[in-house]
């Protein structure tokens, strides 16, 4: 059975489009199961009926026509309840409802399962016997199976057909909305812009050219490129392998024959398919085809056809290298976007991003948030390869993508755009004012740091010191470890433009979902791996060489304070501070005197909670890092956008900690400053201030809006929220108790202003 679903779903992901995809469905599972009907019904959100949309046994008029509500018929029952139905006799339950036109009189049984993705039910799969027949319990489990497989291949096939067919403007086709996750608050409305990783045949879009002659000649062009590559492999090896192992490249070469896969992708060219996207066409197919053979020689020839089709693509990537255009008001889309992608584009040029992997709180997500683009992440049904030059709106508040818009909906975001940007401009003004409540209590805001670009950024908007400088951002971008001489400038740059403003550096974090190309961590589980001061403990020369350029770096300025990551016990933090101590020491024999700067503790892992005073007794100060906090408090890979919707900085168990570890701090007589997202949410830091947290650091972006509503309540109103928000035990609640009890300050100015767009 394992072999026969294996199949199936090869062919639906194959298939061109949702009602072929349908198509194949139920005549596999028709011939899987040796019955003699299989249909599917699915569930059409606007009428909320389930409709027959596939047929193998009834009669094919009836598709399209036959629906049924949920209180309606067998298959709204198995679509309320969730669950399988197998009945011997159906005609004798209660539920039963009989359409002429289909034909089903003449069947007995009835076995339907549900399909269901991400929790929502999309439609049911039902077989059907002429023979009373009670489906025994492996033919139900294969159904169960079969349909949890088809409910995420029919969602994307679903999602891909809403935009298919696209023509050079997208003309003609249908609004269509897709839901990822929140990446970075704001609204873009503009143009796509699809960003491709190299050489990946399986995501080059489809994309109509006028210039046919010009891409058969760029085709012809890579063909030959290949086919001398072969020839030039073969003669290398000759004196390595023996001839029947050499014959390989023969067969490399005979497939590239103008009779073959090249007079393939000719045809495809000439229907005014651009070459990459006709090669990912002919290739696909006949890897398909090799995948499906059961002889294992036959099927082991697909990666061939893989392999000669990343080498043709290569060839036609480079060709093309320049011809990526950035429009004005440009919208990244990609696979998975990189910080390097974003650094591409012209300045002033990008509005939005969307990714298809990752979360709210990946890498990229944070860099967005820091730079003020609205971004979504994790659309995992967005066709992304076929969106290239289209209209889109990027809705960063409720993680939403609208591809070809309306003019209405449109001109609905266009205003919300403008919203925003006078509202930027009105909080300029607060530049100059210190964060201070109703009742006179200071709250310092410090901003997080790791570009350069951050430190305009945060002068601007009056930032009271840095919580937070990434010091792993000098290392990505690098292709090798930075020297101790190129580390000490980049710290002195940081030092220097904040002076006298303390300024925090993190020791290396690396590892979970920051990756140093010419240092691959490759783990299983990254976020539980190796990573932050794990690695640099065991890596002592890479954290001497750092921790002395900081020191250097701060010489005459005294502004730098030191930040250990990822710290889960008393050892770690003993052996990093003997570390540090001799680096001082280190440099003071150089004869550079500079005092020993004060050095933290970052609180981001459940057991540092419970030895918060312990580890509050070796150190001058401590920080939250709320992100991995609360994604390990919550066991929630914060990149993972199936579970994106259970990581929530407001769970009744990260408020909790997080009032232990201002408890703890307090106690020893240190200070507690807080970092990450939820600092910069307006507001979650008005409870961060009433826990009694010494300083917010957040990302520059959302300072103003931190300020300005700190600024229009007292210290004893948010201990007042705390109180009411503590004794709730569900997030959401928290999150619409303090949205409302906001607005009913009239506060409301700070929640998204896109909340009143019905789309």
């Amino acid at each position: 059975m394992l072999n026969t679903l294996r199949k199936i779903v090869q062919e639906v992901n194959a298939a061109k489009d949702l009602k072929a995809a349908l198509g194949i469905i139920v005549q596999r599972v028709k011939e899987a199961m040796g019955s003699q009907v299989c249909s599917v019904y699915l569930l059409d959100p606007e009428s909320n009926r389930f409709v027959l949309m596939a047929t193998d046994g009834l009669n094919k008029r009836s598709i399209g026509k036959v629906s049924m509500a949920p209180n309606e018929g067998l298959v709204g029952l198995v679509g309320t309840r969730e669950e399988p139905l197998n009945l011997e006799n159906a005609s004798e339950h209660p539920r039963y409802r009989y359409f002429a036109e289909t034909g089903e009189e003449r069947y007995a049984s009835f076995l339907g399962s549900p399909i269901i993705h991400h929790r929502k039910v999309m439609g049911v799969l039902v077989i059907q016997q002429k023979e009373r027949r009670q489906f025994d319990e492996g033919e139900e489990a294969f159904l169960v199976t079969m349909s949890a497989q088809l409910a995420g291949v029919i969602a994307h096939a679903e999602a891909t057909g809403s935009i298919r067919g696209l023509g050079k403007q997208g003309k003609g086709i249908q609004e269509a909305k897709f839901v990822g996750v929140p990446g970075s608050p704001g609204a873009a409305v503009g143009t796509a812009v699809v960003v491709l990783p190299p050489a990946d045949l399986e995501v080059v879009p489809d994309k109509h050219v006028e210039d046919i002659t010009a891409e058969l000649l760029l085709f012809n062009t890579a063909l030959e490129g290949v086919r001398t590559d072969m020839r030039a492999l073969s003669a290398k090896m000759a004196t390595q392998l023996r001839p029947e192992e050499r014959a390989l490249f023969d067969v490399y070469l005979m497939m590239l024959e103008d009779a073959a896969l090249g007079n393939e992708v000719v045809k495809v060219i000439k229907t005014g398919q651009w070459a990459q996207g006709a090669l990912r066409q002919v290739v696909s197919e006949h890897v398909n085809r090799f995948e499906l053979m059961d002889d294992a020689y036959l099927r082991e020839r697909a990666s061939d056809v893989k392999d000669l089709g990343r080498r043709l693509l290569a060839y036609l990537q480079q060709a093309r290298q320049q011809t990526l255009v950035y429009p004005d008001n440009c919208i990244l889309v990609s696979e998975e976007l990189s910080p390097a992608m974003l650094g591409e584009v012209p300045e002033g040029k990008l509005v939005g991003l969307v990714s298809v992997q990752g979360s709210g709180n990946s890498h990229v997500a944070i860099f967005a948030r820091a730079m003020g683009i609205p971004t979504v992440m994790g659309v995992v049904d967005l066709p992304y390869s076929k969106i290239d030059g289209i209209q889109l709106i990027v809705d960063g508040y409720h993680g939403e993508v609208f591809t070809n818009p309306s003019e209405l909906l449109r001109k609905q975001y266009a205003e919300v755009v403008e919203e925003e940007r006078q509202l930027t401009q009105g909080l300029d003004a607060l530049r100059g004012l210190p964060c201070e409540t109703l009742d006179g209590y200071r709250m310092p805001l410090w901003v997080n740091t790791g570009l350069l670009a951050d430190v305009k950024r945060a002068q601007e908007r009056g930032a009271e010191g840095v919580g937070l400088y990434r010091t792993e951002v000098p290392f990505m971008i690098k292709e090798r470890f930075p020297s101790e001489k190129e580390q000490l400038a980049i710290y002195r740059e940081q030092l220097v433009a904040f002076h006298p403003l303390p300024v925090t550096m993190r020791s290396l974090d690396i590892g979970g979902d920051k990756a140093l190309s010419y240092f691959p961590i490759k783990e299983e589980n990254p976020f539980l791996g190796w990573r932050g001061i794990r690695v640099t403990l065991d890596h002592p020369e890479i954290f001497l060489v750092q921790t002395r350029a900081m020191l250097k770096a701060s010489e005459g300025l005294d502004n730098l304070r030191i930040l250990l990551p990822m710290i889960s016990g008393i050892q770690e933090l003993e052996e990093a501070l003997h570390l540090i101590h001799r680096s001082w020491g280190e440099v003071r024999d150089e004869g550079i005197d500079i005092p020993m700067p004060p050095v933290g503790v970052m609180i981001e892992i459940p057991a540092a909670v419970y030895q918060v005073r312990e580890l509050a007794r070796q150190v001058d100060f401590l920080s939250v890092g709320s992100n991995d906090l609360t994604q390990y408090l919550l066991a929630v890979d914060r990149n993972n956008p199936r579970v994106a919707d259970l990581y929530d900085f407001l769970h009744p168990a990260v408020l909790q900690a997080l009032c232990k570890v201002v408890e703890g701090a307090h106690a020893e007589g240190k200070p507690v400053s807080i970092c990450g997202e939820m600092a910069g949410d307006p507001a979650a830091a008005v409870l961060l201030m009433a826990m009694g947290f010494d300083s917010l650091s957040m990302n520059a972006t959302n300072l103003p809006k931190v300020k300005w509503l700190l600024r229009q309540i007292s210290l004893g109103k948010a201990k007042e929220l705390l109180a009411q928000v503590m004794t709730i035990d569900n997030p959401q609640v928290i999150h619409s108790t303090l949205q409302l009890a906001l607005r009913n300050l009239g506060l409301g100015r700070m929640i998204n202003p896109a909340s009143n767009i019905q789309a």
